[in-house]
C-alpha cells in the first residue's frame, strides 16, 4: 500500500486511530516523566614521571638533572595509564568504591577515547561518574581517582621501583560540577512515541481488515442459496391473469 493510500485508511478509520494515537501520547509522557535525570561529573589524570627521571644515578655524587615533568613524557606513561584503566574496570574495583558499570550510580574510564586500540596512547585517564544524585555523582568519580592512585603505587611497589622513581598521578582536570543529562530521557520517549505510532498504523489496518471480511462475509449470504434474496417471495406478475379469471370480451 502507498502513502496515499495508508493515509487514507488512517483517516477512514479515525474511531480507531485517534484513541490509539491519545493513548501513545499518554506513554510517552508516562515514560518521560517516570525516567530519572542522570548527572555526571569528569575528572581527567594524567601520569608524570618524577623531576630527576625514571632511573636513579648510578654514582650518587652525580644525580640526574632535574625535568619539568610535563616536558618529559615517553611512551611508558601511556602504557602506565592502559594498565590502570583496565584495573579500574574491573567489577572488583567496581564493588570496592560502591559502584555498579551501568547502573546506579555507575563510572567509566578510558583515555578519552572508546576506541580498545587506541588505548595506550595518551597518559590521560578520563573517569566519568553517573548517578540520580549530582553529589553521589561527584563522589564515585573521587572514589575511582583514590582507587587509580592506590593501584599505581601498588603495581610499581610489587616491581620493587625505586621510590624516587614513582610515576605521578595529577589532576589534569579536577572533578566537575555534576551536570544533568537529559538525552536518555530524550531518547526513551522518542523510542516510546515511534511505538506508540506503529501500534496506530497497525490499529487502523487491523480495523480495515475487520470491515472488509465483514463486507466480504455479508456478500457472500447475500449470493448462497435461501439467502436474503433467496427467500424474498417473487414479484407478482401483473400482467399475466389470475387463474378462474376470465379475460373481459368487449361487445
Amino acid at each position: 500500500m502507498d502513502f496515499w493510500g495508508t493515509v487514507l485508511v488512517v483517516f477512514r478509520r479515525w474511531f480507531v486511530t485517534l484513541p490509539a494515537f491519545m493513548l501513545a501520547v499518554g506513554a510517552t509522557i508516562a515514560v518521560y516523566v517516570t525516567i530519572p535525570v542522570t548527572y555526571t561529573s569528569t575528572e581527567v589524570l594524567v601520569l608524570t614521571t618524577p623531576t630527576t627521571g625514571g632511573s636513579l644515578p648510578s654514582n650518587p655524587k652525580y644525580p640526574n638533572g632535574l625535568t619539568n615533568p610535563l616536558l618529559n613524557f615517553d611512551r611508558g606513561l601511556s602504557m602506565t595509564a592502559s594498565i590502570v584503566i583496565g584495573a579500574l574496570g574491573t567489577p572488583e574495583v567496581a564493588a570496592a568504591i560502591g559502584a555498579t558499570p551501568g547502573g546506579d550510580p555507575g563510572y567509566e574510564v578510558n583515555n578519552g577515547s572508546t576506541n580498545p586500540e587506541a588505548l595506550a596512547q595518551t597518559p590521560f585517564i578520563f573517569i566519568t561518574g553517573e548517578s540520580t544524585s549530582p553529589e553521589t555523582a561527584r563522589e564515585v568519580v573521587i572514589k575511582a581517582e583514590a582507587r587509580a592512585r592506590k593501584i599505581l603505587a601498588d603495581r610499581q611497589r610489587a616491581l620493587k621501583a625505586p621510590p624516587a622513581t614513582y610515576i605521578r598521578i595529577d589532576r589534569a582536570v579536577p572533578a566537575t560540577t555534576p551536570e544533568p543529562q537529559k538525552g536518555r530521557k530524550a531518547r526513551a520517549a522518542a523510542v516510546a512515541l515511534a511505538l506508540g505510532g506503529a501500534a496506530t498504523l497497525a490499529s487502523a489496518f487491523a480495523a480495515e481488515s475487520i470491515a472488509q471480511a465483514m463486507r466480504v462475509r455479508k456478500a457472500k449470504k447475500l449470493r448462497r442459496p435461501g439467502g436474503a434474496a433467496a427467500s424474498r417471495p417473487p414479484a407478482p406478475d401483473l400482467a399475466r391473469p389470475r387463474e378462474g379469471r376470465q379475460p373481459a370480451v368487449s361487445g
